[in-house]
């Protein structure tokens, strides 16, 4: 079930309305209930009865809480969890826009909120400190403003939960829910509010402390519906007081839902297996029942591969079900090889990216659901070969809050939105800022106009960094000295390496924004870093910084490479290290294999993307990749079994085995050049802002037959890894042969590259094949 979706021009169309912020000119007042004390796990409700004597065509009701809510218009649902964790900066927070008119009819017309105030800090939301709710909903001789005329009142049935609480980085508390105190029917058109006091003012935005209100710039989420679990043949009718284990389909973010007749007053505690995933306790939930049979669902999300429900000896169980909401996107990238191991690693790292997206990426959905944007840089690079184009929105608003909460002195920190944390992670900023972060977002989208509200904020923080005498930058220790999970760190060249990756990406963005002077600047100063960096810290056979004493640093050998700070010389000796060091994370372990790719090692970095990874791809308990090497005592211990910065491999094998990626900023133009590995087939598709492009290749002996999808209005330069091209077919015909054009047929080749391995070609279907 889809409570509210829309269309893909509709939300270009809001896309673009939240790139200008333009400041929308309120005329409703936030409101709150009589009595509230702004409490952790504050729940209201909110009603407004209005009569049409005609229904129009739009109506567009502007909505900002802190920190959640659900709307109902005459008895449905029209808004599962709208609104987004606050801020958009520091101070500010979004706000929803939705179209009433579907859910309207002539006469009397019922409207019902409720909101819920999570009156905590976190690692991904800033709370305002009081709970409220703005309805901005004017049109010519109709007013639904927020104001004295809604009813409103403090929901009675949650209550403070008592016990384990979740750990400090979420925001979201636990939720107790007593059912004997529920206002039965309470968003129903019929349901009679009389007894209800008049909702009480607080001001008409902007206004404190809520301050601006800045369009959500998202999607609502994908509502999928209450399904059955998986072993819903095995649920008891009648509970012996054991835990209930339901199994999902994999991962997913749930609000679990049960239906049961039970005596009154008895407790049902409600978790998932991942309740202390990453080590520290989560969210869970807790129901008191009612006397005789009765229906819930937890409104706060949770996730996990299982629900566990604790449901007291004699409770008569009618069912358990859950509803999976999510960001809405397609999955409509998709990976297939000859060796099934790295379909299940693509499928795995999707699955894994996916549950790790909603209010902003996160680093995993359980233990801190933060904006990490380390994680966020693998991630995004992930979304534009495994999902659509809606996507793209999410790094979006990441990359724009990212600037938003720069602080005065210039520097740059994550996780944002944040009320309980402020420090800076020198490695994750340099990497969110460069070329891998900000820049790979503008080469897929061809997005501009981000590019340019964020560019003097990305100046001002490579302004931060200084050099030495000698050329190579300051230590800055931040907040954090972090640079990777794992041993034998060489930190002072992994942020070398880093801060060169940005300037990269800084100059990049001052040539297409036509910053002439700042783009020679720019470059200038990474001729200087890289002749300084290779004079300081090559030794002949390896990068080491003077003083470090650890065995060499992977990480630093591919970051060398991944940059362009390694010149094609040092190839070899960079290919022996990456083959005899093996340090890396799994956050880092994508740029080592990335590096491989690039030396044109392919074969072995599938071989030791496949050794590093296996043991959690082929984990039968977990549909999601690890944080770390291993659970326990095998590895980082703490670590959490969905984190999406370990996807960094369907990433690489999209853009490098079927070899598909952006040459020309927003796939004006493309390139597919792809890097076998030994695989004998494999085939991608990817939805591009052009459109999909579907390539496939077989390869056998002396042979090797690509085919490959160009949509409208973009070119692809085709690249075979073998010989030489010896036939084209287009559209079903061949108009290429043996050297020449085939007599008669309308080629739609661009140009060759001399020994026949290239070609650039025009839009529609092609067959390549080339020989040795």
């Amino acid at each position: 079930m889809r409570l509210l979706k829309i269309s893909l021009l509709a939300f270009i169309c809001l896309f673009c309305t939240t790139l200008l912020h333009a400041e929308k000119n309120w005329t409703a007042q936030w409101i709150t209930a009589q009595g509230v004390k702004n409490e952790t796990n504050t729940w209201m409700c909110f009603r407004k009865q209005v009569n049409f004597q005609n229904v129009p065509n739009k109506l567009i009701a502007s909505i900002a809480v802190d920190s959640k809510y659900w709307l109902w218009i005459n008895g449905k649902m029209v808004i599962f969890e709208g609104a987004l964790k606050r801020g958009p900066s520091p101070e500010d927070t979004y706000y929803d826009e939705v179209n009433l008119a579907p859910y309207l009819k002539k006469g009397h017309n019922t409207i019902a909120v409720l909101v819920w105030y999570f009156g905590r800090e976190g690692f991904s939301h800033k709370s305002s400190g009081k709970a409220g709710l703005v309805f901005d909903c004017k049109a010519s001789g109709i007013s639904l403003n927020s104001g004295k005329s809604w009813k409103a009142a403090i929901h009675p049935a949650y209550l403070p939960f008592e016990g384990v609480q979740p750990n400090m980085r979420v925001p979201e508390p636990s939720l107790c829910f007593d059912a004997r105190k529920n206002i039965e029917g309470w968003m129903l058109e019929k349901y009679n509010d009389s007894s209800w006091k008049s909702a009480e003012e607080m001001g008409t935005p902007p206004c404190k402390p809520w301050n601006h209100l800045v369009l959500r710039s998202i999607p609502q989420w994908e509502n999928y519906g209450l399904k059955d679990y998986v072993n819903k043949n095995q649920i008891p009718a009648v509970s012996n007081g054991e835990p209930i284990v339901c199994k999902l389909p994999s991962n997913l973010q749930v609000t679990p839902w049960l239906q049961v007749e039970a005596a009154d007053g008895q407790t049902i505690d409600i978790r998932t297996d991942h309740f202390e995933g990453g080590g520290e306790p989560n969210v869970q939930a807790r129901y008191i029942t009612k006397k005789g049979v009765q229906s819930y669902e937890n409104y706060g999300w949770m996730n996990g591969e299982k629900v566990i429900y604790t449901i007291p000896k004699g409770v008569k169980i009618i069912a358990l079900k859950y509803r999976e909401t999510g960001f809405d996107t397609e999955f409509s990238g998709s990976f297939n090889c000859s060796d099934d191991f790295y379909n299940k690693l693509w499928d795995k790292s999707r699955r894994t990216l996916y549950v790790t997206m909603r209010d902003n990426y996160m680093d995993c959905p359980d233990r801190e659901r933060a904006q990490w944007w380390g994680d966020e840089v693998n991630e995004s690079g992930e979304a534009f070969y495994a999902f659509d184009c809606k996507s793209h929105a999410l790094q979006r608003k990441g990359i724009l809050e990212l600037i938003n909460w720069q602080k005065p002195d210039s520097t740059l920190f994550a996780p944002v939105p944040a009320g309980n944390w402020d420090k800076e992670l020198p490695d994750q900023m340099l990497a969110s800022v460069g070329y891998f972060g900000f820049w790979n977002y503008y080469v897929q989208t061809g997005d501009l106009q981000t590019i340019s509200k964020v560019y003097d904020g990305v100046m001002r923080y490579l302004g931060v960094w200084k050099l030495n005498a000698d050329g190579s930058i300051v230590t800055r220790q931040g907040g954090w000295y972090w640079g990777d999970w794992g041993e034998q760190k060489d930190m002072d060249l992994i942020h070398n390496a880093w801060y060169y990756i940005a300037l990269k990406g800084a100059r990049n963005m001052a040539q297409v924004l036509h910053k002439d002077a700042d783009a020679a600047n720019l470059q200038q100063q990474m001729d200087k870093f890289k002749a300084a960096f290779n004079k300081l810290f090559w030794t002949g056979e390896a990068y080491r910084f003077p003083s470090y004493t650890g065995k060499t640093d992977d990480r630093v050998q591919a970051l060398a490479v991944v940059s362009g700070l390694a010149d094609e010389s040092k190839y070899p000796a960079l290919y022996k290290q990456l083959v005899a060091e093996v340090h890396a994370s799994p956050y880092m372990e994508k740029y080592v294999i990335e590096a491989l790719f690039m030396m044109n090692k392919d074969q072995y970095a599938l071989e030791r993307l496949k050794k590093r990874f296996a043991p959690m791809v082929n984990d039968p308990e977990h549909s999601t990749l690890w944080e770390v090497w291993g659970e326990g005592t095998d590895g980082f211990l703490g670590g959490t079994t969905n984190h999406a910065w370990s996807g960094g491999g369907l990433t690489l094998l999209s853009q490098y085995v079927c070899g598909v990626s952006p040459v020309e900023p927003g796939y004006t133009k493309f390139r597919v050049a792809p890097q076998p590995g030994g695989l004998t087939s494999a085939s991608a598709r990817i939805t591009s802002v052009k459109g999909t492009i579907e390539t496939a290749f077989k390869s056998q002996d002396a042979n090797f037959e690509l085919t490959l999808t160009v949509p409208g209005h973009t070119k692809a330069v085709v690249k075979v890894p073998v010989g030489k091209i010896v036939t084209i077919n287009h559209n079903g015909k061949t108009i290429w042969k043996t050297g020449s054009a085939v007599s008669g047929t309308a080629t739609k080749l661009i140009s060759f590259s001399a020994d026949k391995s290239q070609v650039e070609v025009a839009p529609g279907k092609w067959k390549f094949n080339a020989q040795k």
